[in-house]
């Protein structure tokens, strides 16, 4: 088998079926590029759900002068009701499920309130109408809902909220983002798959001269099918190559340099150095559907 004769067949089948080529490094460009996006989506919500899994707090909202639910009949939580409340979270039951627990005083529920709505909108409530709160973080945050159990309905408490609830939205739009570029990512790799082999077939019938010339000659199944394999490779590869570059390319230019700037609780985010770890991922599940369904494609026709 000559190496450079193989490697020349399959350059002049390239430039032979040229349009088609072109058209089969388009279609893995675009469908290997939403693979790498599903799969630095799915990377996107396994690191925030870890980072974001840890820091969540479940605040424990005792009652403020401002308070109408019905736990909070006599206003304004009093010393008493505080007290009981911070004892319940440092007893025995809630030591092996609490981290840290820390009191938030009125003066710094009011600074985070300016810090959200600014100080004119923040000014209209006033420090004396915030109410003091507990922010603990669990030593394991799915058993967040022992802590609501606790306190929800107790006097003296208007509400308890976990954090992580605020965030499974977030996650579930994520993920449902990630099925749709999987799904599409499938369609365009079926697509790709089809094209190269119908591409393949039609470079075999053009050469099909050639083709029963080696046989007579004794020439090997391997030493025929091998340059229309490498023809799909090619193409392929071309089509990886274009889709890893536009990977990084949004990575660089639109997460780090769009999202990090203006969604800044989405992080930590992907970033270069995750996007470095798919585009060889790219490139390997190119080449090996390309050389699967071009071999399977010339052998096909091969045995017509």
């Amino acid at each position: 088998m000559n190496p450079g004769l193989i490697i020349g067949e399959a350059l002049l089948g390239l430039r032979r079926n040229l349009s088609m080529v072109i058209s089969v490094v388009l279609v893995t460009f675009v469908s290997l590029t939403f693979v790498g996006a599903a799969i630095l989506m799915q990377t996107q919500i396994s690191t925030m759900r870890g980072y974001w899994g840890e820091k969540a707090e479940v605040t424990v909202y005792m009652c403020s002068p401002l308070s109408t639910t019905d736990t909070c009949v006599g206003g304004e939580a009093d010393q008493e009701q505080i007290d009981k409340v911070e004892k319940t979270l440092s007893g025995d039951a809630f030591a092996p499920l609490i981290s840290e627990v820390r009191l938030q005083s009125k003066e710094e529920a009011y600074q985070d309130i300016v810090d959200q709505l600014g100080e004119e909108q923040a000014s209209v409530i006033g420090v004396e109408n915030t109410s003091v709160d507990f922010r603990i973080t669990m030593k394991d945050p799915r058993q967040s809902e022992v802590i609501t159990e606790a306190f929800a309905g107790e006097a003296g408490v208007e509400a308890v909220k976990d954090q992580r609830k605020l965030l499974d939205p977030l996650f579930s739009a994520l993920t449902v983002a990630t099925y749709i570029a999987v799904g599409v990512a499938a369609l365009m790799l079926i697509a790709a798959v089809l094209l190269i082999a119908t591409t393949i077939r039609l470079s075999a019938y053009a050469r099909r001269k050639e083709i029963g010339i080696m046989r007579l000659v004794g020439a090997s199944n391997g030493s025929i099918q091998t340059p229309f394999v490498l023809e799909g490779v090619f193409a392929a590869f071309l089509g990886s190559v274009l889709a890893g570059a536009a990977v990084l390319a949004g990575v660089h230019f639109g997460v780090e340099g769009y999202l990090a700037e203006r969604v800044p609780f989405m992080r930590p985010l992907v970033g270069m150095q995750d996007a470095a770890f798919v585009v060889p991922v790219l490139v390997v599940i190119g080449i090996v559907l390309s050389a699967l369904s071009a071999g399977f494609a010339i052998r096909r026709w091969l045995r017509t």
